[in-house]
């Protein structure tokens, strides 16, 4: 009889740290993932020692023709438009405004490899997102790419707006956007996912998540990086996130 994986050791430390609220230290060198793949297996184990299951994906990338990653997104870390959150539980909290999409239909793991044509075929719909940024290290973001990766990339929580179908005539690369706190905006000069066009990101989400025999399905929420950079809310209050297009989106602090 096959027995379950057993779960790196770092996975358990920040799993733990989660939990309890308690920022990592240093780490020693043989704790560090040593490659993506490591960090990716860590993701994995971070969510089997949780009990949960994949709600979605973040993903992204430095620049328009840079090299990609991401982390699955644990169910029960999203939540709908307009929920509250504790500030001290999402340290430091750092505040993206995105867009999101949904597929219509299911990529199934399979020997070849899906082509960009047939994942583009597969969005069905888009959303306003606002992810939460948080870490479970005290020295963030003095923290090895590596180890960030294997952290679930920063993730504490993706606030998803009203669902709408997809457009492929939207300005994905120059959106015009809002994002305020308490009706102050928070939006720096330069407005751009680093991506370029997210959707540049969507296929190789398809492919590293069919890679590893798991089945993207059709709610899966896939965020694709933050035009607005991240801010760090220093204060409690309401954030209200809005994309030209697309609903609007909120969330409060306290």
């Amino acid at each position: 009889m096959n027995s379950a994986p057993s779960p790196s050791r770092l996975a358990q430390l920040l799993v733990d740290a989660h939990r309890e609220r308690s920022p990592l230290g240093e780490l020693n060198a043989d704790l560090q993932p040593s490659d993506k793949n490591a960090a990716y297996q860590i993701q994995q184990d971070i969510l089997r020692l949780r009990g949960v299951t994949p709600g979605g994906w973040k993903i992204g990338s430095k620049s328009p023709t840079g090299p990609i990653q991401g982390s699955p997104l644990p169910q029960d870390c999203l939540f709908a438009s307009a929920s509250e959150f504790a500030r001290a539980a999402y340290p430091p909290p750092g505040v993206e405004l995105e867009i999101a999409f949904r597929f219509n239909r299911a990529f199934t793991p399979r020997e070849e490899a899906y082509s960009d044509d047939e994942v583009m075929a597969g969005i069905g719909e888009m959303a306003t997102t606002i992810e939460l940024v948080s870490s479970r290290f005290a020295a963030w973001p003095k923290i090895e790419p590596l180890t960030q990766l294997a952290d679930l990339l920063n993730h504490g929580a993706l606030i998803v707006g009203e669902f709408v179908p997809y457009d492929d005539s939207f300005d994905f690369v120059n959106p015009t956007l809002e994002l305020t706190l308490n009706g102050v905006s928070i939006v720096p000069s330069a407005v751009a996912n680093p991506a370029g066009d997210p959707r540049r990101l969507l296929p190789w989400l398809v492919n590293h998540h069919t890679g590893q025999g798991l089945t993207v399905p059709r709610e899966f929420v896939i965020t694709t990086g933050s035009y607005t950079g991240i801010f760090l809310a220093d204060s409690a209050g309401q954030v209200q996130g809005r994309i030209q297009g697309l609903p609007a989106i909120s969330l409060t602090l306290v």
